[in-house]
């Protein structure tokens, strides 16, 4: 393991990335590439990141064999690949300096004096691509790197000056306690990767360390509405900065809140009980008035004004993946959201029961056995707001199925509190159940953090498509 601060280094000039198709490490490259470093990287399957990255001038072999190792001064790995990974393997033998995915980031982030990093359960996305979008408008030419691809930067990487980076921080293996946030938002706490965490408790204490990363003069952004984030900040020493919509004590609040046909909420927002501005959002759903309050008040910490904070707001129709809306056939509309915990799920049925439908159908694909064995309960309340509910198997990501946990369980507990419920596995069979019952005026939402969102396209390719403007 290289223990140095790589990016000053003389003698590291090529880095290797196995799986440098991730969302996160495509971006790492490019950042790198536009640093001046030689990279090179393998993937599993090619996609339209690694076309981009192929285009840029990046050398990106698809599959995993020892010849990808060119002799690169440093090799890069998130914590998908496995140790036996023949990349890894070969690295050993020629006594390659390896590194984990999230201490790179952190030595980039290290360079900027404002790094912003955005933390929490839910909301991370979304949030940062807020905090990104104020930014741009207030011309503060930021270098973003998002867990997702926003039309206003071309992806999921901008690469802009040099004072400030714009992140996500996900709490995954703790892997944010690498970084060097000079502001944090902390939007949330909850149960969630019980396959590394042992409970609640382990993941405050986690993100309690994140926070505490902070430096004095620096600042932390907290969801005053969550009592797990407002605990843990009589722990901090440095500049407190709280929001909420129902909790009184905070800082910054939202006021008389309003949704139009298409679930997109209009807000006044206070800043110690005086009204600042009044915002329209783009997207739908009370918990993004939540995330848009964080991002104002973040942004105004460090400078924004209130005009570029409503352009830059105002400006934003979301993210990929994230409620987007994938097209209207038949004047049923179709969407997909990356929702995979229960209380994602509830949001954004919540935030879809705001739009004008006739029925909803909810596709749902829960992400990783360890996830769904650990949250069954609370999954089986998440659905309550859908009109037909349809459970898919379960995608494996980077776990093995040890047969303990099936959907048919997860269809048995929902069968409570909403008896429409249907376990089907096969995409084609939900596309042909689809086709054959959503009529003129439903809405149909495909949930989960795999590859769900093919069923979609898939309903939608069956017919002709209305444009989306």
């Amino acid at each position: 393991m290289l223990k140095s601060n790589i990016l000053n280094l003389n003698n590291v000039k090529h880095v290797h990335f196995i799986g440098i198709g991730g969302v996160s490490m495509s971006g790492l490259a490019e950042i790198l590439l536009n640093m001046g470093y030689k990279v090179s990287g393998s993937d599993l399957n090619s996609s339209c990141l690694t076309s981009k990255l192929t285009e840029k001038g990046i050398k990106v072999y698809i599959g995993h064999s020892e010849e990808n190792i060119k002799n690169p001064d440093l090799v890069v790995y998130t914590a998908a690949v496995k140790k036996d990974n023949p990349e890894l393997l070969k690295c050993e033998l020629l006594n390659i300096p390896v590194i984990e995915r999230s201490v790179l980031l952190g030595e980039i982030m290290k360079t900027f004096p404002y790094s912003i990093a955005v933390s929490g359960t839910h909301g991370k996305t979304t949030t940062t691509s807020m905090v990104s979008m104020i930014l741009l408008e207030c011309g503060f030419d930021p270098t973003i790197h998002i867990g997702g691809e926003l039309n206003a930067i071309g992806g999921n990487t901008r690469i802009g000056g040099n004072k400030y980076f714009v992140s996500e921080a996900c709490e995954y293996v703790e892997s944010f306690l690498k970084f060097y946030p000079f502001l944090a938002i902390v939007l949330n706490i909850e149960e969630d990767h019980l396959d590394y965490f042992k409970d609640i408790e382990h993941i405050k204490s986690s993100f309690l360390k994140f926070m505490s990363l902070v430096p004095e003069d620096g600042y932390i952004v907290a969801n005053c509405d969550d009592e797990n984030v407002t605990s843990l900040l009589k722990h901090i020493n440095c500049n407190k900065i709280t929001y909420g919509i129902t909790s009184n004590d905070a800082m910054w609040n939202a006021k008389d809140i309003v949704f139009d046909h298409a679930g997109c909420a209009a807000f006044d927002v206070y800043k110690n009980g005086k009204k600042v501005i009044d915002i329209n959002l783009k997207l739908p759903g009370i918990h993004n008035v939540s995330n848009a309050l964080g991002a104002i008040s973040a942004c105004h910490a460090l400078g924004c004004d209130f005009k570029g904070i409503k352009a830059g707001l105002e400006n934003y129709t979301g993210t990929h993946r994230r409620f987007e809306l994938k097209g209207i056939i038949n004047d049923i509309k179709v969407i997909d959201d990356y929702a995979h915990h229960p209380s994602e799920i509830k949001a954004t049925l919540k935030a879809c029961k705001n739009i004008s439908h006739r029925k909803i159908w909810c596709v749902f694909q829960p992400h990783t056995y360890s996830r769904t064995k650990h949250l069954l309960d609370e999954f089986k309340d998440a659905f309550c707001d859908a009109d037909m509910v349809i459970i898919s198997d379960i995608y494996s990501a980077r776990e093995v199925d040890t047969g303990e946990i099936h959907s048919l369980q997860l269809v048995d507990k929902i069968k409570h509190y909403n008896k429409n419920v249907l376990y089907i596995p096969e995409f084609e069979s939900i596309v042909q159940l689809l086709n054959k019952h959503a009529s003129q005026g439903d809405v149909i939402i495909t949930m989960g953090a795999g590859n769900i969102n093919s069923v979609g396209e898939m309903f939608l390719r069956t017919k002709k498509i209305i444009a989306v403007s």
